[in-house]
């Protein structure tokens, strides 16, 4: 394990308020209700019209430090990892800025000076990211301090296209210290993996030079993005972060640990979501891996499978393993030619074996599917909806380890085992992930087009208490430039 021990002690969040009942969204549109709560969910949350990634980021920080807490002082490493930046210089700064603000407010001492502030940036991956750098930076120059990585983000598509029932919004922070009391890291098994695939879901600047000023001058970040190519991307990259996971986890197990049963150990696997659909196919392709590079045990275990689906498993484990060139797609402008025909439909009928319903965590299943995809929060947002109802129903997780698999377009993604650490449900039952989801306010169509389209502006009675926003944008009006720059201040 990670020396000295290091690990996750502790999450808070913040979701707004604002909801989508996908329900409601296929009768507004015409779509099949029955498949959109099958492949993604049951909804997902907007920000308010003056709220973006650090007004969330900031909330969440500070949450946390009330419900662990925490000594302001001891934090010397406050990292934002994010895809939604406003601002091209600065980051985790301008959080750490509204929280010393509310903090000082309150008569309490603000974060360390001496505290780094980077941000992250990695598409979905940057959280995971800015994790990781959180615990080398408490094993090296940061012992005997404390760390929190916050991840937030808006995930926005435009009206009409494939990704606008998978958006949404909101904001995850974790407590990263030395001796954790949630989740010690185990990062000399982490497998990483990462490899350009040019356009399978990118943010050029380009796509901001036409927009018209929307509200509190907030451009719609809508990706560009290739549905089928990403979908390739995602499985190709999670195949060999796990790769290199399982290589690690045999030359450090002695004897030599088979991956099927390292997989098959887990207590729990919380995967990026982008959508439940996706997260499954993450799932269930590391687990053909582990068995395509197992033992004949193994072989036979995946045969039984590939008859199921009638495809020849001897193919299907060179198709697992073949670490095929993903963006000689691109090259031969073939992005919709599927590279993993066979395991996909064994993927399919996997779906419908006992073992599927053994690997895939329910634990905060319920409460994910109401969110959407919160790009850099998705993975510690289900993490923490997990714990937590993991603690709330008395599940006995002391010393087990979980899996998390992180992934971010562009493209990268990271396989890191965790242990539970003795004693954990008290540090558990403070996540408050529940209580983040509480008092939702659903949207009608036309209150749903208005905020969308970035025209709307906040409704007095939909104003939180304890919560950041975006108070006016500089227009060069004072005796100094600031053209562009985000004024903030903390509902009391």
């Amino acid at each position: 394990m990670t020396r000295p021990g290091i690990g996750i002690s502790g999450f808070a969040s913040y979701i707004p308020r604002y909801r989508v009942r996908l329900a409601d969204w296929c009768a507004w549109t015409g779509d099949s209700w029955d498949k959109v709560r099958a492949v993604i969910g049951s909804g997902f949350r907007m920000r308010g019209p003056d709220e973006n990634a650090y007004t969330m980021a900031a909330t969440a920080v500070l949450r946390l430090i009330d419900q662990y807490q925490l000594d302001p002082a001891r934090i010397g490493f406050l990292a934002l990892g994010t895809e939604s930046s406003t601002d091209n210089s600065a980051g985790a700064v301008i959080v750490k800025g509204m929280v010393n603000d509310a903090l000082v407010a309150r008569g309490r001492p603000p974060l360390s000076r001496a505290c780094e502030v980077p941000e992250f940036k990695h598409a979905c991956l940057g959280g995971i990211y800015a994790l990781k750098a959180a615990a080398r930076y408490l094993a090296l120059d940061g012992r005997g301090r404390q760390a929190i990585v916050v991840s937030a983000d808006v995930a926005e598509y435009a009206r009409g296209t494939s990704g606008e029932p998978t958006q949404g919004a909101g904001a995850v922070a974790m407590l990263v210290t030395e001796a954790p009391t949630l989740l010690e890291l185990e990062l000399e098994l982490a497998g990483s993996a990462s490899d350009y695939r040019g356009p399978d879901f990118r943010k050029p600047f380009l796509r901001f030079m036409e927009q018209a000023p929307t509200a509190y001058a907030q451009p719609r970040d809508f990706p560009v993005f290739n549905g089928k190519y990403s979908t390739t991307c995602y499985i190709d990259e999670v195949l060999a972060a796990a790769r290199d996971m399982f290589d690690r986890v045999r030359a450090a197990c002695t004897p030599a640990e088979r991956p099927s049963r390292f997989m098959r150990d887990l207590a729990a696997v919380f995967l990026h979501r982008p959508y439940q659909r996706m997260a499954e196919t993450g799932l269930i392709m590391s687990y053909l891996l582990a068995l395509a590079v197992g033992d004949a045990e193994d072989l036979a275990e995946l045969a039984r499978y590939a008859e199921q689906a009638d495809v020849d498993v001897d193919s299907l484990v060179v198709e697992l393993t073949a670490e095929p060139d993903v963006y000689a797609l691109v090259r031969e402008q073939q992005l919709g030619t599927e590279l993993y025909p066979l395991a996909t439909e064994v993927a399919r009928e996997f779906r419908r074996a006992p073992r599927f319903g053994e690997l895939m965590t329910a634990l905060g299943t319920r409460q994910m599917q109401e969110v959407g995809n919160l790009y850099t929060a998705s993975l510690p947002a289900w993490l923490a909806a997990g714990l937590e109802e993991a603690a709330q129903a008395g599940r006995p997780l002391d010393g087990a380890r979980i899996l998390t698999l992180g992934y971010g377009s562009g493209d990268a993604a990271e396989a890191i085992p965790m242990r539970v650490v003795p004693g954990w449900r008290d540090a558990a039952l403070r996540i408050g992930f529940a209580g983040a989801l509480a008092d939702p306010i659903d949207l009608d169509e036309a209150t749903y087009h208005a905020l969308h389209d970035g025209h709307a502006t906040r409704r007095e009675h939909d104003q939180q208490a304890g919560v950041f926003y975006i108070e006016r944008i500089g227009g060069r009006e004072a005796s100094f430039d600031d053209g562009g720059i985000e004024y903030y201040r903390y509902r009391v």
